[in-house]
């Protein structure tokens, strides 16, 4: 029955997929291109018979290119094919993994897309990243004899209640799964108590957590710094902000100034579409301001992020960092990108995407929390007024990365086990 609605749900919601594609491309021109390829009319370019990874968006696709690059470092005669559902993602397999891979945009999960996709390029492994559980799309490939693996698996408590209230669907949608590599030990448990098999369910660890620094990361710091006209300022980053978060940061930059009146903010929204929305908001406050494709003749209160692509250089221009998605009810965003580059983290109390990461840092006293603008500042003043302290948690934050490295291998190893029988 479930499924069944499912479908109607589906078939009633098609007529209104091309409408906001546009709506969305007016905004981000990618969703208007290849349009084709999202109900399964492939490139084709595309190669058969071989592992489709999919991820969906920029955070996903970077947390696994490292893997995808060695297992087709190591199998070289099979193709491999890396979809997403973003533009954002797009450019990062584009970016990362070049001609080492074939990709094009995932269907959705209308049932003629994803027979269609199928059908073009007739995969024998499909490799899920996180918590995909499309029903057609996993039942296609079921009813088809190709293996489905759920890999760097995360189910928060809101999610796992989400899927809950449809338990006749999700048991099913499970029940065709071949793996589940769960990040931690609760993300298992919630996969199990909705019906996945407990033998096929592994706990790996986040391969997030087996991040490294780009070889030009110091170059491309110094030469950021020169072009912002950085140098020897106070500097703290807000990251992957949301709508009604960075009125809340600006307003804690107005107090951090007061202490620190060279102070500088690098304001990166979630989304560089809203960069413009952004710069309008703090010349409101009463900032100068410069965009980084816009770099300013002379040093700026507030830095506004607008190319994707560059955050892991703007954290190594900051001395303190916030996580955005915290202070509003998006359940965060990965701290790990910060942490890498030795700093101090901060973050609101809306962490149900990074729930057992958040905890790590702050059990080691690297990542404090934060509910409002005068928490924030005071948090960013007393980092930015004493280097030693500030020193330490980032040695701090960058230890609980290192120690919690490892599920990279350990999910290379078992998908290893997947790929040499093809």
């Amino acid at each position: 029955m479930a499924r069944t609605l499912y479908r109607i749900l589906l078939w009633l919601a098609l007529p209104i997929v091309p409408l906001r594609l546009w709506w969305r491309s007016r905004r981000e021109p990618g969703y208007g291109e290849r349009i084709g390829e999202r109900f399964g009319r492939l490139p084709t370019a595309i190669p058969k018979d071989g592992v489709w990874f999919h991820a969906v968006s920029a955070g996903e696709t970077i947390a696994v290119a490292p893997l995808i690059e060695a297992l087709a470092d190591e199998f070289p005669a099979l193709p491999f094919l890396v979809t997403t559902m973003t533009p954002a993602g797009s450019e990062q397999v584009i970016r990362r993994l070049g001609d080492k891979v074939a990709h094009c945009y995932a269907p959705y999960d209308f049932p003629f897309a994803v027979r269609a996709f199928f059908d073009a390029a007739q995969p024998r492994l499909l490799i899920l990243v996180e918590t995909e559980l499309w029903p057609n799309l996993i039942g296609e490939a079921h009813r088809r004899g190709v293996p489905v693996l759920l890999v760097n698996a995360r189910l928060s408590e809101r999610s796992a209640r989400g899927y809950g209230r449809i338990p006749k669907l999700t048991k099913a949608v499970l029940g065709q799964l071949r793996l589940i590599g769960c990040q931690y030990p609760d993300h298992a448990r919630r996969f199990q108590a909705l019906g996945a098999d407990p033998d096929k369910v592994v706990t790996t660890g986040s391969v997030k957590f087996d991040i490294a620094l780009p070889a030009d990361h110091d170059q491309a710091v110094a030469a950021l710094r020169t072009a912002l006209h950085l140098a020897e300022r106070p500097i703290w980053i807000a990251a992957s902000t949301h709508p009604g978060e960075e009125a809340i940061v600006l307003q804690a930059h107005q107090q951090v100034r007061e202490c620190l009146p060279s102070a500088c903010l690098v304001l990166v929204p979630r989304h560089p579409i809203r960069s413009g929305e952004v710069l309008e908001m703090a010349a409101d406050k009463g900032f100068s301001s410069a965009s980084l494709s816009l770099p300013p003749s002379e040093p700026v209160d507030v830095v506004v992020g607008d190319r994707m692509g560059v955050l892991q250089t703007l954290y190594g221009l900051s001395q303190v960092a916030f996580i955005g998605g915290s202070l509003v009810p998006r359940g965060g965003h990965n701290p790990i990108e910060a942490a890498i580059c030795g700093q101090p983290l901060l973050m609101g109390p809306s962490d149900f995407n990074f729930t057992e990461v958040a905890a790590a840092f702050a059990e080691t006293d690297c990542l404090a929390r934060v509910r409002d603008a005068g928490e924030l500042a005071e948090a960013v003043i007393k980092h930015l007024g004493d280097a030693p302290s500030r020193r330490q948690a980032g040695q701090r934050a960058l230890g609980v990365v290192r120690n919690n490295g490892g599920a990279l291998a350990k999910t290379k190893a078992l998908l290893r086990e997947h790929i040499r029988p093809l």
